[in-house]
């Protein structure tokens, strides 16, 4: 009966570590990308086994967390800041090396690691891995206008317009995993130049509004949020 027992026990604490390391070794994945008013790289957002959505500059740094807010009366729209996370939150003390000392080093069961001060200047101190997704940057030698810049988050890859494109499209985000982005060049009428024409296969569409003697281009449907290949592209 004592075998039994002490053999359904270990049994049970296998189970439990497995549980423990699968729920903190979970897969984040990439949910949702940003840009601002001009069309640049706002941010990226990976999501949690917790549902919690954690935005990251494109330069490696964690912006926000939270959860989403959404309009009572418009269902299309979320408000551009996310709801603060407020439960369970670790930081890197000053034990730790300088390039991430003071830096989260948890949110929730999600678990960060950082480039070291001796790694390349273009990765120190700059995310590394969120739980088992895993992070590399652009070096100086590849192209100086994107160094510093996210290159892989896990399986996806992202390109960037280089200082060898068109002026308007430098630094502009190209691609992200197998989803092109294309934007109007400044080949194209000077109202459009800048602006978003395509993301994957969905066609942004522009119309001209006359005020106050200017011409003002919008968003025929305004705020838009486009899913894509698995990603929400969000365009203010």
């Amino acid at each position: 009966m004592r075998k039994f027992v002490n053999g359904f026990m270990k049994k049970m604490y296998f189970i439990i570590v497995l549980s423990v390391l699968c729920c903190h070794s979970y897969s984040q994945q990439l949910r949702q990308v940003g840009f601002t008013e001009s069309f640049d790289l706002a941010w990226f957002t990976i999501i949690t086994n917790q549902n919690i959505l954690i935005r990251i500059s494109g330069d490696g740094n964690i912006i926000e967390a939270g959860t989403e807010e959404q309009a009572l009366y418009n269902r299309n729209y979320f408000s551009p800041n996310l709801r603060p996370y407020q439960g369970n939150m670790g930081y890197y003390d000053d034990r730790s090396d300088s390039a991430f000392t003071g830096k989260i080093k948890n949110i929730g069961v999600c678990f960060f690691t950082y480039y070291s001060s001796k790694d390349y200047p273009e990765k120190a101190g700059k995310i590394k891995s969120a739980g088992s997704l895993f992070f590399d940057y652009y070096r100086s030698y590849e192209d100086v206008s994107i160094a510093g810049r996210i290159k892989n988050m896990g399986s996806n890859a992202i390109a960037y317009f280089t200082s060898l494109d068109d002026a308007v499209l430098k630094g502009k985000l190209k691609m992200v995993g197998t989803t092109p982005i294309t934007y109007y060049s400044s080949y194209d009428n000077v109202l459009f130049k800048g602006k978003l024409k395509s993301i994957g296969s969905y066609h942004c569409e522009w119309t001209t509004v006359y005020s106050g003697g200017q011409s003002i281009v919008t968003l025929k449907s305004g705020y838009q949020r486009q899913l894509i290949n698995g990603v929400t592209y969000v365009i203010r």
